[in-house]
């Protein structure tokens, strides 16, 4: 067949393919279009699930008469007018495809008017761009957009509709997202002409939570800590839940580029790396979190629904997502303020510490502000076997005729009761910030601390202790093992990383691609321990590797390290395999259940549980420790009623 051009409305259709798959994404296309008009009043009125009908009004600056025919004509918009404004786009939509798209499958109607004009204009639109009439209304200032009978002339698109009800249920949760996106504007939504959602403007903080407690659940605003990171033009601000409340589904979980809901690979990948050792197996963390950035920095239409982006420093924006994360989860401790607000100053280059990844790999680095860098990570094997023996006070050492290895103090505890306080005492000496306070102290002369002072162990695994605002129970064993793995991790990134020779190099068959890559970044892996070259078009040559993880399966993490490296430019492989042995050594060396404590040993641990990191979860997520306030028990009595 000869070359021919395509009639207009065919090609509305096929761009309505793109960017309309269901009512819901008729709903996003003009709600984010009010945004661009300014409004502050957004009014949604749903019929049988959109199909039958779908009308948005809003209270923006509207459109000039003359310019109605344009807004519903192809590739005409007001948001851009050059490849620059393209390159740092600030509106929510600016394809100018929506509105002739949407056209083209609807029957659509389009009233507006402008402040300080006679009247409003309204205009009608069958996706060919031709035979617009407009005529006056009495609309009052704003828009109005009224799309009828969805996918009328497309039967076949119509087929793949669910029911009404899921269909709706799509437009719902979908107006939920935008509401937490802009809390300056309210939201009307009204579904069969009854009123499902009714959001008033949020300027403070207070109705802002009471804006997200009515979307997200009140449960989530009262398990969520507030942060506020800056840093070298990256600003990160928003709710994120603590560990224990966590989701078995990833349907809590918002996250906004300048104001754009999106979901991003990249993203996704740092909010795990973050809650990787905090979190419960199987379980989600949910957040509603802000990012802001310079918008030639990323790249909005990455995508025809523009529900993804492309940020043109990846690294960069996955280091400082990361860092502010895990320093907000960490600074999670009793007596800690629950708000996180930092303003982080990035250090010259000449002042960084050694960088992860090579200086051309590494734009920004936050690891002299912001602790846990593998690339300070580093603890000899038997520098690790002392810290531990130092820890865990009732383990044995390994006989003068032992091999010295890490396996060598996986032994199982003495029969007789070891010294739990000349355990958690002997961290003094290990960390010197440590301070414990003897039980044999008067607790009347003391100002009451955030754990309060132990009364008894029950059933020899349970710490109750009163506080100033009730009672606590603490887990011991979990409690005790967070403590010592935040410890050895510290003792751990505050050493040189040792490398173990091989009695034989390894040869690892890999990709091409992945060779080559071992190749360029050889100093990168002399950093992590790892001595490898390139020896061949598909091979690689390890000859040495980190001495603490000489019992891993180190072929395989080789592998792992340059498949993330390629797909991502970075690579956390080698800290979650030293974090998961420095886990396990904490695990057997913490206070077992039914090892009855004295009153000064449960009196040391609360003190160090007041000074740890990540204190609420033990290395495998579960709670260490839960809090009755007097109202609560006043209640389980039902005092005062």
């Amino acid at each position: 067949m000869r070359i021919h051009a395509l009639p207009t409305q065919l090609v509305n259709q096929i761009a309505a393919g793109e960017v309309v798959e269901r009512p819901a994404s008729v709903v996003k296309e003009l709600v984010e279009n009010c945004f661009d008009a300014g409004a502050t009043q957004i009014q949604i009125d749903v019929e049988q699930g959109g199909v039958r009908q779908i009308k948005i009004r809003d209270n923006g600056c509207g459109i000039v008469k003359e310019d109605l025919s344009l807004a519903l004509s192809r590739h005409a918009t007001s948001k851009i007018s050059s490849l620059q404004d393209l390159e740092q786009v600030v509106s929510m939509g600016f394809r100018g495809e929506a509105l002739p798209s949407i056209s083209s499958v609807a029957r659509l109607t389009l009233i507006s008017r402008v402040a300080d004009t006679e009247c409003a204009w309204q205009v009608s639109a069958d996706g060919t761009e031709q035979n617009f009439d407009p005529q006056p209304d009495p609309h009052p200032p704003g828009t109005t957009v009224d799309v009828r009978d969805l996918f009328y002339n497309t039967p076949a698109r119509r087929k793949f509709l669910k029911a009404e009800k899921t269909e709706f249920a799509h437009i719902e949760s979908l107006i939920q997202k935008l509401a937490l996106a802009r809390f300056d504007v309210g939201f009307l939504l009204n579904h069969n002409q009854r009123e499902v959602l009714n959001l008033k403007p949020a300027a403070t903080r207070a109705e802002q939570e009471k804006r997200i407690a009515a979307i997200c659940g009140s449960a989530f605003v009262d398990n969520a800590v507030r942060i506020d990171f800056a840093a070298s033009g990256l600003h990160l601000h928003g709710w994120v839940g603590l560990p224990t409340f966590s989701r078995s589904q990833q349907d809590m979980q918002f996250f906004y580029v300048n104001g754009r809901l999106i979901k991003d690979r990249l993203v996704a990948h740092a909010v795990k790396q973050a809650y990787q050792d905090v979190l419960y197996h199987g379980r989600h963390p949910v957040f509603v979190l802000y990012l802001e950035l310079d918008p030639a920095l990323v790249d909005v239409n990455a995508h025809p629904t523009k529900l993804e982006v492309r940020f043109r420093e990846g690294r960069t924006v996955h280091d400082f997502l990361f860092q502010a994360l895990h320093r907000s989860l960490a600074e999670q401790r009793p007596g800690h303020t629950p708000e996180m607000v930092q303003t982080v100053e990035i250090m010259p280059e000449n002042e960084r510490a050694e960088p992860l990844m090579p200086p051309s790999r590494t734009p920004l680095n936050l690891q002299t502000s912001l602790p846990m860098s593998i690339g300070d990570a580093s603890l000899s094997l038997n520098a690790v076997a002392e810290a531990v023996s130092h820890a865990a006070g009732d383990y044995r050492r390994p006989s003068s005729g032992g091999s010295g290895r890490i396996a060598d103090y996986y032994r199982e505890p003495r029969t007789s009761p070891g010294n739990v306080a000349a355990q958690i005492q002997s961290y003094a000496k290990l960390f010197p910030q440590t301070e414990t306070i003897k039980a044999s102290k008067s607790h009347g002369d003391q100002a009451m601390p955030p754990l309060g002072f132990a009364l008894a162990h029950i059933h020899n695994i349970y710490i109750l202790a009163e506080t100033a605002n009730g009672i606590i129970l603490v887990d011991a064993h979990a409690a005790h093992e967070r403590v010592t793995y935040e410890r050895l991790k510290q003792h751990y990134h505050k050493r040189a990383i040792v490398s173990q020779p091989l009695l034989l190099p390894l040869k690892i068959q890999v990709t091409a691609a992945e060779a080559d890559l071992a190749e360029q970044e050889h100093e990168f892996f002399m950093g992590l321990g790892f001595e490898l070259n390139c020896s061949g078009p598909e091979t690689v040559v390890l000859r040495a590797t980190p001495a603490l993880l000489a019992k891993t399966d180190v072929d395989q993490l080789v592998r792992d390290i340059l498949a993330d490296m390629l797909a991502n430019g970075f690579s956390h492989q080698v800290e979650e395999k030293i974090n998961a042995i420095l886990a396990t050594m904490a695990c057997h060396s913490s206070v077992r259940a039914k090892r009855k404590l004295s009153i000064e040993e449960m009196n040391a641990l609360l003190r160090d549980m007041e000074k740890t990191e990540r204190i609420g979860q033990c290395n495998h997520g579960r709670p260490t420790w839960v809090a009755l306030s007097h109202q609560d028990l006043d209640k389980f009595f039902m005092r005062g009623q």
